[in-house]
C-alpha cells in the first residue's frame, strides 16, 4: 500500500481549514439566506441592495466552501511530532536560521494552505523551504529570493 498522496498539512492546519468552513457553513452562510430572503420579499430585487448584496455575498461563500471542501479532500495531515529524523529540516520542522550578518530568522514550514510569513510559518513549496530541505544543523543554504541570493545557516532545528 502506497503512501497518500497531496500536499502536506500540519493538524493544526487542518482544525484551521475546518474552523473556516464550519464558520461558513453554519453561520455566516445561514445568516445571508436570512437576508437575502427578507429583501427578496420587499419588492423590486433589481434596486434592492440588501438583495444585491446578499445574493453576491453567498456566491463568494459557496465559491469558498467548494475551494475548502475540496483542499479539506485532498491535503493529507502529517503531524511533525511524528518526523522520525528529528536533526534534519523536514516537514513541520521549526528552524533557527541565521544569515551573513548573523540576523537571526525563525521559520516553520508548513503546508501551502497555512503559511503566513509575518507569523514565521513558509510554506512547503516556497523558495526557501525547497533549499532547506534535508539540512541539518551547521548547513548553509542559498536561496533565490526575488531581492537575489541569500545564504542561510541552520542554527537549531526542532519538531513540537
Amino acid at each position: 500500500m502506497s503512501a497518500p498522496q497531496g500536499p502536506p498539512i500540519t493538524p493544526q492546519g487542518m482544525a484551521a481549514l475546518k474552523a473556516r468552513y464550519d464558520h461558513l457553513l453554519g453561520k455566516e452562510r445561514p445568516e445571508i439566506v436570512e437576508i437575502v430572503s427578507w429583501a427578496a420579499g420587499n419588492g423590486d430585487r433589481s434596486e434592492n441592495g440588501d438583495y444585491l448584496y446578499g445574493r453576491k455575498r453567498m456566491r463568494e461563500i459557496d465559491r469558498e466552501l467548494g475551494y475548502l471542501s475540496r483542499r479539506m479532500k485532498r491535503c493529507r495531515v502529517v503531524n511533525p511530532a511524528d518526523q522520525p529524523d528529528k536533526t534534519r529540516v523536514f516537514f513541520g520542522a521549526k528552524v533557527q536560521l541565521a544569515d551573513e550578518n548573523d540576523e537571526r530568522m525563525a521559520v516553520q514550514v508548513v503546508g501551502d494552505d497555512e503559511q503566513n510569513a509575518s507569523e514565521g510559518r513558509i510554506g512547503w513549496s516556497s523558495p526557501i523551504a525547497k533549499a532547506l530541505k534535508g539540512a541539518s544543523i551547521g548547513d548553509c543554504r542559498i536561496v533565490k529570493l526575488p531581492g537575489g541570493l541569500k545564504e542561510w545557516e541552520v542554527m537549531a532545528v526542532r519538531y513540537d
